[in-house]
């Protein structure tokens, strides 16, 4: 497989002024505004597994959007004392929280670990959604896409911000060391919470993410899911994209890049044709707080793959944010 977009030593020099929407800062306030005046408690119930012996597992539902409640599994050490240093995981495109045999690095680890499920894509959290009986094609990415207020990505990422919520009201949380993580889909829903939820983090770590820039992203990539918005643009408004790429504007990692504080470990892969390595660097360079980056020059869409884990759990040991540190 070749490389899929700009030669590597282009790519880490790419600087782009991307413009984002106007009022973007107050669209974002009014979302968790109105979801946090919902109310509501997270709420958990163990979940017995009896294949598993050294990990606790919980199933917890928190208020999301507007007080839509959103499962999540809470995945602790067995016989945990807190607090514990936490990880989030947001998912991947197309995917739920699994089960959670799925989820058993962190916890082994020593971390508390709360995985996030996706409304109307896992099983387990239905999206009522808004904007009925407008235009779209198949996926996520163009449902409500004539306006920023009724588009699918402004559910998901507010019940991701408040998965961070919840979180720092659970038991055996350390409130003050919660890590955002996810790939793809997960590590562009990482970037947005740490834009919108600020010094409730510690850490991010976003993985070949997905949700940036994507006016290169649908120009550029050669598999899904950006290319949705080509084939809505090719069949419902070809000549006229400014519509449609104004609306994603609102939820572009590239803009939330640049309001985050906590440190962040990214990754990219090279070969990459799904999230094309230049909306991943467009993103890292905007990035305002603490960043590294890993390459993974050969790898597509799988990034680091299973190299990946071993990577998170050292650098987070390294900032003081593994469970040996207190």
């Amino acid at each position: 497989m070749p490389f899929t977009d700009l030669p590597p030593d282009r790519l880490d020099a790419l600087r782009e002024e991307l413009p984002e929407p106007e009022g973007f800062d107050a669209f974002w306030d009014e979302s968790l505004r109105l979801s946090r005046e919902a109310g509501g408690e997270p709420s958990l119930v163990p979940a017995r597994d009896p294949l598993l012996s050294t990990v606790d597992v919980y199933d917890l539902r928190f208020p999301g959007w507007r007080g839509q409640p959103v499962a999540a599994w809470f995945i602790l050490p067995s016989e945990a004392e807190g607090p514990l240093p936490t990880v989030i995981t947001y998912i991947g495109y197309s995917g739920g929280r699994g089960l959670p045999t799925d989820h058993l690095v962190y916890a082994s680890a020593g971390y508390a670990h709360l995985v996030v499920d996706s409304r109307g894509q896992g099983h387990d959290t239905p999206d009522p959604g808004e904007g009925a009986g407008t235009q779209w094609v198949h996926g996520f990415m163009t449902r409500g896409i004539q306006d920023p207020r009724a588009h699918y990505y402004r559910r998901l990422i507010t019940d991701c911000v408040r998965a961070v919520d919840a979180a720092r009201s659970l038991p055996h949380v350390d409130p003050d060391r919660i890590t955002v993580q996810g790939a793809s889909q997960g590590g562009g829903l990482a970037l947005a919470v740490a834009g919108l939820a600020g010094r409730d983090i510690a850490a991010a770590l976003p993985d070949v993410p997905f949700l940036c820039h994507f006016r290169r992203g649908a120009d550029t990539a050669t598999e899904g899911p950006y290319t949705e918005v080509v084939d809505y643009l090719r069949h419902h408004t070809p000549d006229d994209p400014e519509r449609v790429f104004a609306t994603l504007g609102h939820f572009d990692g590239v803009h939330f890049a640049r309001r985050a504080v906590a440190p962040a470990l990214f990754s990219v892969g090279l070969m990459d044709p799904v999230c094309p390595p230049s909306t991943v660097y467009a993103a890292y360079h905007a990035y305002a707080g603490d960043k590294d980056i890993k390459v993974w020059r050969y790898a597509d869409h799988g990034g680091g793959r299973g190299a990946t884990a071993p990577e998170h759990l050292r650098w987070l040991r390294a900032r003081g944010l593994s469970p040996a540190a207190r």
